[in-house]
Parts: structure tokens; C-alpha cells; sequence
């Protein structure tokens, strides 16, 4: 079995240590990551729906890095959305970040609530695969 290593990237030592969760755990050539949301380095909610899609989208990315991959590496996104009716904004915002060819497979999922609190409308999920 391959070695798993938790994935934490500077700033967001607060979800490892006081919300319980790996923002990325690293087995083998993979990378799972958990659901990024539109929270900032503080974990206060950003406020406007486009900004709030872009922040989730930088935190995938952070997270990424800090397992040695990029957004090119992503195989899999699961999203999950408050409002289905945004995804047409979802997928302008996400076709800044997601757009090497093969693009990953993505499941949109609509949910209820996110994030354990009320405001947040975007959760972004994916795995990564490190090439070689």
C-alpha cells in the first residue's frame, strides 16, 4: 500500500488543526482534495458570488502546489452548488483555471449548504495526478 501524506499548505494549518481535515491527502502519484470553498487565508466567508467562485478556484490551486501539482494534473472535479443557476458564472470562472486539454471529468452537484454555514455557494472537489 502506498504511503498517505496530509496535505497542508501554509495558511490553511487552521483546517488541519481546529476543523479536523486534510485539505489534500498524497497517495502515491495522487492527489485527493478536499472541497475547497470561498473562504480567504483568515477563513472569512468572501463576499460577491464570482469572487467567491474565484477564491475557491485559488484555494484548489494552493493546495495543489503544496502537493507539488497544478491545475494541468487535475483528472476528476466534483463541484457542489447552492444555486444551479449559477452555473453559467461557474463555468466562465472555471474555464480560467480548468482549460488544459484533456480536461477533467466534473460531476455539479446541488446541495443545500455548504461549508457548515450559511453564504457559502461553491465547493470544489478534485483529484490530481502527478505525471511520470
Amino acid at each position: 500500500m502506498s504511503e498517505r501524506n496530509a496535505v497542508v499548505p501554509a495558511g490553511m494549518e487552521a483546517v488541519y488543526e481546529k476543523i479536523r481535515y486534510a485539505p489534500a491527502v498524497k497517495v502515491g502519484r495522487t492527489i485527493y482534495v478536499s472541497g475547497q470553498i470561498g473562504r480567504d487565508a483568515s477563513m472569512q466567508l468572501v463576499e460577491g458570488r464570482e469572487a467567491q467562485i474565484v477564491q475557491a478556484f485559488d484555494n484548489l490551486k494552493v493546495v495543489l502546489e503544496a502537493a507539488g501539482a497544478s491545475l494541468s494534473d487535475v483528472v476528476d472535479v466534483t463541484t457542489f452548488h447552492t444555486d444551479m443557476r449559477d452555473l453559467p458564472l461557474f463555468m466562465q470562472v472555471r474555464e480560467r483555471y480548468l482549460n488544459t486539454e484533456p480536461l477533467p471529468a466534473w460531476t455539479a452537484i446541488g446541495a443545500h449548504m455548504l461549508g457548515g454555514a450559511a453564504g457559502y455557494i461553491v465547493e470544489i472537489k478534485a483529484v490530481a495526478v502527478l505525471p511520470g
